[in-house]
């Protein structure tokens, strides 16, 4: 919700569509590279009886008396695992990569409701890629790639890829998240893809997406209205400690991006002296995290469609969309105005005035070179579109159009949509939408439909449980890029004020969600590997630049 809940989880559909070597970061997507649990009361959050340890914030480097599990817990943290092969067939290239370079996987029990750990139960997929130095093992890196809703499967061989020598000397741990990947399913049934959309250029299309919104709540809850209780963060978090506890560890290390971060961020506050080293990259305003994650960085994606159409002005003779900035934002804004008046038609999909903003929205939030082509080369189907002439997508656009539009993708954001609403309320009363849509218009006419736009959250069940306070002195490297269009700058500083045990790395004049290892900046990269090898945070609070 990392997120840009779509933008992270859109650019690896992508990338998984179109690619067709081996994609080791998960098999299918989870919501934007590219934000807790039922509980019977407020004082079962304060006082962990549902989920065993204490919630109490860390308070710095200092060890912490590690609680026993709740009754009824203990048979799950002590739960045998059996490793196996992780492929399942000659079509699993996510599975194939992991046992080609000695991975081994496993599925992890847990409850469905900690409240009642005697009644159902579902099942994580897990795997682990042992630590090639054992005589110099560190110990357990446990990673989560995002989304929400991200599979973290595959995780372990790009992880590793990263780390240089210092992934020798870690067990590699990558956890579907409950409900995600290879674990139990959660499939809404939806007749589309991810759920985002602007809100259209009047009153008639924002009712529009009232109906359409309403719609995705009410199916999930004909199909799930059982489960969707205890999908959220908080009891992600509990699972974590399962594993932990599972596979023999007091303590781990962690590493998560964008929604990721949040959830490193809530597992540092419900179960405090579990964690060695933390890398929170991409990490959001921890407060803000939820239904409306996206309001309030419309400046950002302003800044960094700007800075794109310069890019791409600079390079009009390879991509035809206007010789100067100002003639490039003409045509963005020639295509959604065309978009208003009729649906655009790429090949045989059909792209409205909901559809198109959240297309730019999604494109501009990379400033690296294959980025930004990419972008331009969608801008220039849609521009074509825009002008009656017939045009099929590219591949890339094809994939992110079957991700926004298809059905088929149903079973990869609904997931994420279950933790998004599961997290924190949403508001209730549609005019609250409409008038920020409105407010937010005036100044941010392309972005802020987009941004401020109704969601399935507004008809979802209430959540079971409080946010997390994500308050903590525990230590933790952040992570982040100063032109982050999903979880801004201004997100990360946040929760860097929180957590009071904390560095941030400050990735400046990049624009980019996913730093480390992701984006290519050296700087970043040993910057994060010193940390994880020697376990030692900056004195200070570290930069790294473009």
């Amino acid at each position: 919700m990392t997120t840009k809940r779509g933008t992270k989880q859109a650019r690896k559909q992508i990338r998984n569509q179109t690619n067709k070597r081996p994609r080791t970061g998960s098999q299918r997507p989870g919501v934007a590279r590219r934000l807790g649990a039922p509980a019977v009361a407020l004082i079962m959050a304060a006082s962990g009886t549902a989920a065993g340890p204490a919630t109490a914030a860390a308070t710095g480097g200092a060890a912490h008396a590690v609680r026993p599990p709740a009754p009824g817990l203990a048979a799950y943290y002590g739960q045998p695992l059996t490793w196996a092969d992780c492929g399942q067939g000659p079509d699993d290239e996510v599975g194939t990569a992991l046992d080609r370079d000695g991975a081994r996987c496993t599925r992890v029990t847990v409850p469905l409701d900690y409240r009642r750990p005697t009644g159902r139960t579902i099942e994580l997929a897990v795997s682990r890629l042992p630590a090639s130095d054992p005589a110099r093992r560190i110990g357990t890196l446990m990673l989560n790639h995002g989304g929400p809703g991200e599979p973290t499967l595959g995780m372990p061989l790009e992880t590793h890829a990263h780390m240089g020598e210092t992934g020798a000397r870690y067990d590699l741990v990558g956890m579907d998240p409950r409900f995600v990947g290879r674990g139990t399913p959660l499939d809404c049934g939806w007749p589309s893809g991810i759920w985002l959309r602007a809100a259209g250029q009047d009153r008639a299309g924002f009712d529009r997406q009232v109906v359409f919104q309403k719609e995705l709540a009410e199916r999930c809850v004909r199909r799930h209205g059982d489960v969707l209780p205890h999908v959220s963060t908080r009891n992600t978090a509990r699972d974590m400690d399962v594993v932990r506890a599972a596979l023999g560890e007091r303590r781990v290390s962690y590493l998560g991006y964008s929604y990721g971060a949040y959830l490193g961020a809530v597992y540092m506050r419900m179960f405090p002296g579990r964690t060695d080293r933390v890398v929170l990259d991409s990490a959001g305003d921890p407060r803000r995290t939820g239904p409306r994650l996206l309001r309030g960085t419309e400046p950002a994606s302003e800044r960094a469609l700007n800075a794109w159409a310069s890019w791409a002005a600079a390079r009009h003779r390879v991509h035809g969309l206007g010789p100067t900035r100002e003639a490039v934002l003409a045509t963005v804004r020639r295509i959604i105005e065309a978009a208003s008046d009729r649906p655009l038609p790429v090949g045989s999909y059909r792209v409205d005035e909901h559809v198109v903003p959240y297309l730019i929205h999604l494109g501009v939030g990379s400033d690296r070179e294959d980025a930004r082509a990419v972008f331009a080369s969608t801008v220039g189907v849609l521009d074509k579109a825009a002008r009656g002439i017939p045009v099929e997508p590219t591949p890339r656009l094809e994939g992110l159009l079957r991700f926004v539009l298809d059905g088929a993708s149903s079973k990869d954001v609904s997931p994420a949509a279950a933790i998004i609403c599961g997290d924190r309320a949403a508001p209730r009363d549609t005019e609250v939408y409409w008038r920020d849509i409105r407010r937010s218009r005036r100044h941010h006419p392309l972005f802020g439909p987009v941004t401020n736009n109704i969601d399935p959250c507004a008809f979802w069940p209430a959540p079971h449980e409080p946010p997390t306070s994500v308050t903590n002195g525990a230590p933790a490297l952040i992570v982040s890029a100063t032109g982050d269009t999903a979880t801004t700058y201004r997100g990360s500083r946040a929760m860097h004020r929180l957590l009071t045990g904390s560095r941030l790395l400050t990735v400046r004049g990049v624009i980019g969600h996913g730093m480390y290892g992701e984006y290519g900046n050296a700087c970043v990269d040993a910057e994060v590997n010193t940390y994880l090898k020697s376990g030692d945070l900056p004195a200070e609070d570290p930069t790294c630049r473009r």
